[in-house]
């Protein structure tokens, strides 16, 4: 049992034995990876060196992107890595990387629209307040805050699963995912972890439920408006953080509100990436496209 319960590596789900499409998947992953840490970075950059956008919804779109990257930057390479090398090797203290660093960065993202939501309501349905509620030491408080419980959040999470005796070490899975991960338990699920993901669940349906709660009172704060270009404009401030929000809502409910199974398919793989890598794509793309004033640098940094 003893050697049963010690797992020196793990192998990760294999896209393909052929060897010319995993060379196709490192491409398409090489493409996204590229084109996802670019759009990010310049998002990050644009908003830490121009004097314009200093407010707090800019503040935290930089931190948001920030946690973009770090999820793909988590996951992505050493899936790019193994298709290269035709491998499917991840060590354990690689794999309890991956598993820390993924989960403490969704956590973070998940919690940072929660935050982002809130800014809005009070933008638009208490304007007076809205210095007072959300001036710079109140932005950095919460900020620090979304980062220091999310990194506790993703040791917690990680030590729980770590924790379990694993009979197997193959990862249904390109990368180490805690429900996978639980899969290969000796003992059947651990309470602990289990506990711990019923909490995040919780944790997760009342962030939703905020954000729905807070969108609810915008808009009709928005019909109390007379003028329909006040209207319009408005609703332009809310538009990008709502699509954002309903991205990655529709895309967590593709892949886990799927039933269960053993035998990993390509549809899995699918909906897997589709939750991992398009939200930390297009976050940066839709906020760019819908905001004059980072659309106006960007085009500045372009001519220059």
């Amino acid at each position: 049992m003893e050697n049963q319960t010690t797992v020196p590596y793990f192998l990760l789900l294999e896209f393909s034995k052929d060897q010319h499409l995993q060379l196709l998947h490192f491409f398409l992953f090489f493409i996204l990876y590229l084109a996802t840490a670019t759009a990010n970075l310049l998002v990050i950059s644009v908003v830490a060196f121009d004097h314009q956008l200093r407010s707090p919804m800019y503040f935290f779109l930089m931190n948001l992107a920030m946690q973009d990257l770090g999820i793909v930057s988590a996951i992505v390479p050493k899936s790019m890595m193994n298709s290269l090398m035709d491998t499917r090797h991840i060590s354990y203290f690689g794999c309890v990387a991956q598993l820390f660093l993924f989960t403490s960065f969704e956590a973070s993202d998940i919690s940072l629209l929660t935050v982002m939501a809130y800014d809005r309501y009070v933008a638009i349905c208490n304007p007076l307040h809205y210095e007072m509620v959300m001036n710079w030491k109140a932005c950095t408080k919460i900020v620090i805050l979304v980062w220091f419980t999310s990194l506790l959040y993703g040791m917690v999470h990680t030590i729980g699963t770590f924790s379990i005796p694993f009979c197997s070490n193959v990862v249904n899975q390109f990368f180490c995912e805690i429900p996978k991960l639980l899969n290969l338990s000796c003992f059947g699920f651990n309470l602990v972890e289990v506990g711990l993901i019923v909490a995040s669940v919780a944790a997760a349906l009342c962030c939703f439920i905020f954000i729905i709660v807070s969108y609810t009172m915008i808009f009709k704060a928005v019909l109390r408006i007379p003028s329909v270009t006040g209207r319009q404009k408005t609703i332009s401030t809310c538009l990008p953080h709502l699509i954002v929000f309903s991205m990655l809502l529709v895309t967590v409910c593709l892949a886990y509100l799927r039933p269960p199974s053993n035998t990993p398919t390509y549809l899995d793989f699918a909906l897997t990436a589709l939750y991992c890598l398009l939200p930390p794509l297009f976050n940066p793309i839709i906020y760019s496209i819908r905001n004059k004033n980072i659309k106006s640098v960007l085009s500045k940094l372009w001519r220059f």
